[in-house]
């Protein structure tokens, strides 16, 4: 079962609050997924997660298909069971994570051939064999293989490589139809560069295979703000209203407000985790470095305006000491942190869609995280 509806509709934005109905419960949108690449979101429990309010994850396929395999993870109940996850799962098709390992891998009519970056072994990604994996694990919303294009990139190569994707978009969704069940959903992903002209190509064609929601995918791959805003905007202009629209890897708390006005319900992206095992922290002042010196003898939290258990418990003097010492605690207090931060966030931009102030809780944010 899988099913969404739109409960509000701003009338100043193109924002809306939504809810996604499965057979693993009910995930209310605007929503943002922690990355959970191999199983597992980094540093932190994932009871501590789901305590913060989290509904849904993010596990990536290419990661769990080379390490721990398939078969292990069949073979031990399932991915939920396996990483002791409950709730919902959405798997990414591993598309993005061989186009970030660019030297590794060759692109053509059938799949992406890559090289392990554990052992140097070949494999072939199909939009096929990406499904029949995804569905085996046990994934709840699974992603189709497409091809994730570089920026800049010129228009010729952008048109051959969301032509691809298209192709690929028509062989996973022929798949679904003859696989499909009631316990997992998929979505199609939309491309077509920085170009309007071929996002907005993209965007029809995607939208054209009955999917059960749409990701506009290849954004936040170095292109200025502006151009991103503008790549949205388009894709939206040609979505379906009554299908989940869903932006992958976007995450700063600014991208993620602009992007929500512009009718966006679905995030993923690895800054709260990553920036946290790098010492930044993100605060309702913007981001702070708890590496910086001026921390050493600081008795604060973190945010005094943050009721988290680390802001609860610890002084940036503290923390910073961890940080220097390299104790392994620090990954977990900071996590925990940003991850609390960004629940936080999606519940101030829902309670701002309702009471139609959301441009005003934008100009907020806008002056601590600059664009």
């Amino acid at each position: 079962m899988f099913k969404f509806e739109i409960i509000y509709q701003s009338s100043k934005t193109f924002a809306r609050i939504g809810r996604i109905i499965t057979h693993r419960g009910t995930v209310e949108t605007p929503i943002f997924m922690p990355v959970g690449t191999q199983g597992t979101i980094k540093a932190i429990p994932l009871e501590v997660v789901a305590g913060m309010g989290y509904s849904i994850i993010l596990a990536n396929t290419y990661h769990l298909y080379l390490r721990p395999g398939v078969d292990v993870i069949y073979e031990l109940g399932g991915l939920h069971k396996f990483i002791n996850w409950e709730r919902l799962i959405l798997t990414d098709s591993g598309g993005f994570q061989v186009y970030s390992l660019a030297q590794f891998r060759k692109i053509n009519e059938k799949g992406i051939i890559f090289k392990s970056h554990l052992d140097g072994s070949e494999h072939l990604l199909t939009p096929i064999n990406t499904l029949e994996i995804q569905k085996k694990i046990g994934g709840d919303i699974l992603m189709v293989l497409d091809t994730c294009i570089p920026y800049p990139y010129s228009f010729e190569e952008t048109k051959f490589l969301t032509e691809l994707t298209h192709k690929w978009a028509v062989e996973s969704f022929e798949y679904w139809q003859r696989h499909k069940n009631s316990k997992q959903a998929i979505f199609g992903i939309i491309q077509g560069g920085m170009y309007e002209k071929l996002r907005i190509e993209s965007t029809k064609f995607i939208t054209s295979l009955d999917f059960d929601g749409y990701a506009i995918g290849g954004l936040s791959v170095g292109e200025p703000l502006e151009i991103r805003k503008k790549m949205i905007e388009i894709s939206v202009e040609n979505m379906p209203f009554h299908k989940p629209r869903y932006v992958m890897g976007i995450g700063t708390p600014l991208d993620i407000i602009e992007a929500v006005i512009r009718g966006i319900d679905m995030f993923d992206c690895v800054l709260p985790t990553r920036n946290a095992r790098r010492g930044t922290v993100f605060t309702s002042k913007g981001t702070l470095s708890i590496k910086n010196a001026y921390f050493k003898s600081d008795s604060l939290p973190i945010d005094p305006e943050c009721n988290c258990y680390t802001c609860r418990h610890y002084s940036r003097g503290y923390l910073r000491h961890l940080f220097q010492a390299k104790e392994l605690l620090i990954y977990y207090l900071l996590t925990l942190h940003n991850l609390f931060y960004y629940a936080k966030l999606m519940k101030h931009i829902k309670d701002a869609i309702k009471n139609e102030t959301l441009e005003e809780l934008k100009e907020k944010i806008k002056e601590y995280y600059s664009e």
